[in-house]
């Protein structure tokens, strides 16, 4: 069996980030999605708005460096949930449970957005650049390929 979604919008709010009883975070939100074709009467795209659900790290993660009008990719699973109202009707929802919440769009340093984290291990076969040199010189060593 396959579960797999990912979507790509904007969030329509600042994400909200709870603890449950045992104090587990969990964030929510919602993401505009448009739809992939233009109404055929209007001309225009419809757009969705799905609400999703990140746990753990993912949440502290989200609440953290997402807000109102980010783009965000979203990689989970589609998860449908029953539950009887206060007036005993039984109700459905739909929402996407992140196992992984990714950045869609940049934002520039001083914007107010998220900067990188600089990493302080090299890949191998890279050499950090000299002083002002831009470019950095790769080793011609391949390892051991079978090719």
């Amino acid at each position: 069996m396959l579960n797999k979604i990912f979507i790509m919008g904007r969030l329509t709010r600042d994400p909200e980030l709870r603890r449950t009883q045992t104090g587990t975070p969990v964030a929510s939100f919602t993401l505009a999605v448009d739809r992939d074709f233009k109404d055929k009467s209007t001309g225009e795209r419809t757009t969705d708005f799905i609400d999703v659900v990140a746990w753990r790290q993912t949440g502290e993660f989200v609440s953290r460096f997402f807000n109102k009008g980010r783009m965000a990719v979203v990689e989970g699973r589609l998860q449908i949930r029953e539950w009887t109202d206060k007036d005993g009707n039984k109700r459905r929802s739909a929402e996407v449970v992140a196992d992984n919440v990714y950045f869609g769009d940049s934002r520039r340093e001083g914007d107010g957005g998220y900067s990188a984290p600089a990493y302080s291990a090299a890949p191998t076969g890279y050499s950090a650049p000299a002083e002002g040199n831009q470019f950095a010189e790769l080793s011609d060593d391949d390892g051991e390929l079978p090719f």
